[in-house]
């Protein structure tokens, strides 16, 4: 297809769906759905990662745009044999004992072949569709052109929303994700911090048989966890949902990299093998008290009948230790129901794009956020509660740091799989002690202790000195050298107000001088015409703009009603 005829589909099929109107009023997600499907795999993949992002979608949204699906063509085998050649310098016959020539899975950007390799091992080979790449950024760039085209038509949302600047966004962790060795790379970092976590069993990546647009995987046995939603065994549930929710969090809190997709089709579960019983155990740092004695001892517990496998890592999450810190203490404060503090920690992981009145966001936020801390931890919805934070710290000028609402996101969509699972469970329950052992971890009590003392010293210092510092600015104040600056919350809006009723003031000083001195001209001319026929025009006129003020009054105050 030509390039303009694609950008003139582009352009109908956004006009047929009122993408940008449904877009910006966060209404029918399922046109919006559908619009992306018709426009095929490039929009498809922008669509999901669209779901990932709750500080630019609605609840609503994200479910929707979940479900995205296409019905992606496969390529033929010839067309897979001379892809490996050009991308490995090995021929698939080479590189593998056996090769399934039909692949089991398809998607909008590559599909899924099983095989092994020269020693037995068993993998998933996972090819990119032909030039996808190339056709990706084709779509994109026409994509971006369309947008602006249909931007120049005014509208409430075109002249709201900057459609292009959101567009640049999402087109950059589209581009991450199709690249195959940064999966591999991602893959290997996950192996390497979760293989033997737990119950928690992960694919081995084979970086020497994988490239840019190939990728090799350990093949993982197991069923979605989705099998287990209608399982009848709640106890097994719940030990699945709680093994998910501590994994998750030791992902976030101790290795700072995070599975940033955790959807039901990327979590396996299978029972585990009569090896795995009997040589996999966890062991427990025990304290014991006795007498004024600690006696520490580890404690091994062996693990539950069953193993959790992930898959896809495509789209990892990584955050810092210090942002980490304010993920706790975010927790920690919901949990403690102080809405003070969430606010204050909310505003450490936000980006400002322009200055920020703190107070009323924190003011905000509070009242918000009150009514959610006066329920139970189980009654939270905490993906609805995250979009809603985040719209308010748009509308003060605020906005949420990627990695934050990509791991807010991660969040929401674990807690959803965990309720399906086992509906008592709580992730912020959970949540609760995990965090508040990370910040008991983290504190460094010598160093605290030593900073705590040097700051008494430093107070002791400074209020020995106070009250001849307080006598010299006084003084400095009455001699004019020194000038106290004081700044209200809301002080433009308050000038603004003092400055007309200082205008109205003068003006009705103005107008009342007039009319005293019209009237006495007035008895005082009959002699005089001149001055009789000006002091009656002063009188007209005045009066004439009183009558004009208090209609002008009336209909502002109209208006406000």
């Amino acid at each position: 297809m030509a390039t303009n005829q694609r950008l003139l589909q582009i352009i109908k099929v956004l006009r047929r769906y009122s993408f940008i109107s449904n877009f910006y009023h966060q209404t029918n997600p399922d046109q919006v759905r559908h619009a992306l499907e018709a426009l095929g795999p490039a929009f498809i993949k922008l669509g999901q990662i669209l779901s990932t992002r709750p500080d630019l979608v609605s609840p609503a949204y994200i479910q929707e745009l979940q479900q995205l699906q296409d019905d992606a063509p496969v390529d033929d085998y010839d067309t897979i044999v001379a892809m490996y050649e050009a991308e490995t310098g090995q021929t698939i016959t080479e590189a593998f004992a056996t090769f399934e020539k039909t692949p089991f899975a398809s998607a909008s950007i590559g599909q899924c072949h099983r095989a092994t390799l020269p020693n037995g091992e068993a993998v998933v080979v996972k090819f990119q569709h032909p030039a996808v790449a190339e056709l990706v950024e084709v779509d994109l760039k026409l994509f971006k052109r369309a947008v602006k085209l249909i931007a120049k038509v005014p509208s409430e949302a075109t002249k709201v929303v900057d459609l292009p600047e959101v567009f640049d966004e999402l087109a950059r962790s589209l581009r991450s994700e199709i690249d195959g060795e940064h999966e591999v790379a991602n893959g290997q970092r996950f192996y390497e911090l979760n293989q033997g976590r737990g119950v928690f069993v992960v694919p081995k990546v084979y970086p020497a048989e994988s490239s840019s647009r190939i990728l090799v995987n350990e093949a993982m046995a197991g069923q979605s966890i989705k099998t287990l939603f209608d399982n009848h065994d709640p106890a097994l549930n719940q030990q699945v949902g709680q093994a998910i929710i501590e994994n998750f969090l030791q992902q976030v809190f101790d290795d700072h990299f995070f599975h940033a997709d955790p959807h039901p089709g990327n979590l396996l579960y299978r029972e585990a093998t009569a090896a795995e019983l009997q040589q996999t155990q966890v062991t427990k740092e025990q304290q014991h008290q006795v007498g004024r004695v600690t006696v520490a001892y580890q404690k091994a517990d062996s693990l539950p009948p069953f193993r959790l496998v992930y898959l896809d890592f495509g789209m990892m999450g990584e955050i810092s230790p210090e942002l980490a810190d304010g993920i706790a203490q975010i927790v920690v404060s919901l949990v403690q129901k102080d809405p003070y503090t969430v606010s204050r920690t909310v505003l450490a992981v936000c980006n400002r794009t322009v200055d920020v009145d703190e107070s009323q966001f924190t003011r905000q936020l509070a009242q918000f956020i009150e009514p959610y801390l006066e329920r139970d931890l189980a009654q939270i919805d905490l993906t609805t509660m995250m979009f809603e934070i985040m719209q308010l710290c748009q509308t003060n000028h605020l906005q949420m740091k990627p990695e934050v609402t990509m791991l807010m996101k991660a969040f929401g969509t674990l807690e959803g799989t965990v309720a399906k699972l086992d509906p008592s469970v709580s992730m912020l329950a959970v949540a609760k002690p995990f965090a508040m052992r990370y910040l008991k971890q983290h504190l460094d009590l010598k160093t605290m202790a030593t900073e705590q003392l040097f700051n008494v010293v430093q107070t002791y210092q400074a209020m020995t000195t106070l009250p001849k510092r307080v006598s010299h600015f006084l003084d400095g104040l009455l001699n004019g050298e020194q000038r106290l600056k004081l700044e209200l919350s809301d002080q433009q809006k308050i000038l603004h107000s003092l400055h007309k009723m200082v205008n109205l003031l003068a003006t009705s000083l103005i107008l009342a001088a007039v009319i005293m001195g019209s009237s006495i001209m007035v008895a005082a001319s009959h002699e005089h015409p001149a001055i009789y026929h000006f002091a009656v025009f002063a009188y007209g006129t005045s009066l004439v703009v009183i009558l004009g003020m208090l209609i002008l009054g009336a209909w502002r105050r109209w208006r406000k009603k």
